[in-house]
């Protein structure tokens, strides 16, 4: 029996070995099993990195959105109360602009009645004027300047020794803004 345990332990023994040589063998790949693992777990927050990067970003863009509509919003609202009275503006400039031809008809020989009267109405276009300058409404400077599209509207040309060229000679009509914007273009004749 001696040959028996013998062939046992040597059966045993080799399998053992084979065991053991098969465990190596197996050991790398486990090993690079492991790496790719580890890498398929840093893969892992990676991929999770990204969509939460992606979230991040459509979060500062919607909120970019947001601020700028805001911005846009309060910019209209501001407009609306700035320019909300230009209409009205429009149709007091009209009566203003008849008392102003008034005084410019007024008589300097006229009895002392009529110069009283003048007076009142010299009053009554100060308080005017008065109304629209609390109200942002300004005139806009014409007579003397160069000639400006944007704020004069040229419905003749006269030859004028006196001004250069392209320069305002006569005021027609009076033009007006309200805050900044124009709402009347001043009607002028400019030099040729």
């Amino acid at each position: 029996m001696d040959n028996e345990e013998k062939k046992t332990v040597d059966v045993e023994e080799e399998l053992q070995a084979e065991e053991t040589e098969t465990a190596e063998a197996e050991k790398p790949e486990t090993e690079n099993a492991a790496e790719e693992a580890g890498e398929a777990k840093e893969a892992a927050p990676e991929e999770k990195a990204e969509p939460q990067e992606d979230l991040q970003l459509q979060y500062l863009r919607l909120a970019a959105d947001f601020q700028n509509y805001r911005r846009r919003t309060e910019k209209e609202k501001s407009d609306i109360y700035a320019f909300a009275n230009e209409k009205f503006a429009m149709e007091l400039l009209e009566v203003i602009d008849n008392f102003e031809r008034a005084m410019a008809a007024k008589d300097p020989d006229a009895d002392d009645k009529f110069n009283k009267f003048a007076e009142g109405m010299e009053l009554i276009l100060k308080q005017l004027k008065g109304v629209l300058d609390k109200n942002h409404i300004t005139e806009i400077e014409a007579e003397g300047k160069p000639f400006d599209p944007n704020f004069h509207n040229a419905v003749l040309s006269e030859a004028a020794e006196d001004a250069e060229s392209g320069t305002v000679t006569k005021v027609l009509q009076k033009g007006y803004q309200l805050n900044g914007k124009v709402i009347r273009p001043s009607m002028v004749a400019v030099a040729q």
